[in-house]
């Protein structure tokens, strides 16, 4: 009586998992890019690339400023897009250097201007680790091209607790 049943689960299509982890990434004067990046179960243990992603996208901010998002849905074949993601590590190989598999380019190349308008990208190269914004480069988003950049471990706030001017001001009942 078990036997159709096993056989008949063993016929059916195998569907692969996926795992998705969030991150958050924290530049200079408040600028910030919370973000996911998702990945077949099978891809355990490899250094990803933007081909081996199933799903990926960031938002950025700037304090609590709305910038902009971009994520895989709105690829092209003009998109700057260079992913390298360490499952192992669980973290975005940083210091910009392609040759090195530390270079990434979310919708931003190495000018960081190419993003679109409107638009949101990031751009992790050698010179520093910045966004673009409307098709505009940020030069005071960035931060030191080696700065680590890791899957965080709280997927509910993926940049932490909010700032105390965020939370809400509690009123007396009088």
């Amino acid at each position: 009586m078990r036997l159709p049943l096993l056989l008949a689960a063993l016929a059916m299509p195998f569907q692969a998992t996926a795992a998705t982890h969030v991150f958050c990434w924290i530049g200079a004067n408040d600028y910030r890019i919370e973000g996911y990046i998702s990945y077949p179960d099978t891809a355990e243990g490899w250094l990803l690339t933007e081909n081996t992603v199933t799903g990926f996208g960031i938002t950025g901010w700037r304090g609590e400023t709305y910038l902009g998002e971009w994520s895989m849905k709105d690829l092209t074949p003009d998109t700057s897009f260079t992913l390298r993601f360490n499952t192992r590590t669980m973290a975005f190989p940083m210091g910009g250097y392609p040759e090195d598999g530390t270079y990434q380019e979310w919708n931003a190349d190495g000018t960081a201007t190419d993003c679109g308008n409107p638009g949101f990208g990031f751009n992790g190269g050698n010179r520093a680790q910045d966004v673009c914004v409307n098709g505009v480069f940020i030069d005071e988003s960035g931060i030191a091209p080696d700065t680590p950049l890791a899957i965080s471990p709280n997927p509910d706030t993926p940049c932490g607790p909010l700032p105390m001017s965020a939370l809400p001001i509690p009123r007396s009942h009088t």
